[in-house]
């Protein structure tokens, strides 16, 4: 039995869309995922390449995947790793797999000079926590993650009054076009 991680091709991105699919079944929200083919895709190999994955291997078949994307710390002043996603199929783990691809990414941000690599896991996957604990990352129980989306995100999006037009339209953040 041959194990390798390799970068993801063009011909995993198939398969890959089927391992997120598994992990959102295995994080009990199998509905909210519904990435296409197309769409990671375009991420991974677009001409602005929002993401970045790599595959495991078991004899030639792709069993696990990492999908991750470069953010920043403007404590440390450099950039840093968000994985994405941690996948490796059931029946493989216990191979090495998983370990192997966070020592892939964990290798770019040594070579990189990358502060840190990051990833969020449900409280609940006691397995999981387990593991990267065994790795030597530590949780950073302190911290509460906050997202906006759907109605909420939307919402936010329009301003209140027509003040907070004015107020946008001055940032300097906001293109010229839009003032």
């Amino acid at each position: 039995m041959t194990n390798r991680v390799r970068e993801m091709r063009d011909d995993d991105v198939e398969p890959v869309v089927g391992l997120v699919h598994e992990l959102a079944a295995y994080e009990r929200e199998p509905e909210s995922c519904r990435l296409t083919a197309a769409q990671l895709r375009a991420a991974l190999f677009g001409p602005s390449p929002a993401l970045f994955g790599h595959v495991a291997e078991i004899d030639g078949a792709v069993v696990g995947c990492a999908l991750w994307f470069l953010n920043f710390s403007t404590w440390e002043g450099v950039h840093g790793v968000w994985l994405e996603d941690l996948y490796v199929t059931p029946a493989r783990r216990g191979h090495g797999l998983g370990r192997a691809l966070l020592a892939e990414l964990a290798a770019i941000c040594v070579e990189r000079g990358y502060a840190r690599l990051e990833w969020s896991v449900l409280d609940w996957n006691a397995p999981a926590i387990g593991f990267y604990r065994s790795l030597g990352a530590v949780g950073r129980d302190e911290w509460t993650t906050f997202r906006l989306s759907g109605d909420a995100l939307c919402a936010l999006s329009r301003p209140m009054s027509q003040a907070a037009g004015a107020d946008r339209a001055s940032s300097p953040t906001t293109p010229a076009s839009a003032r």
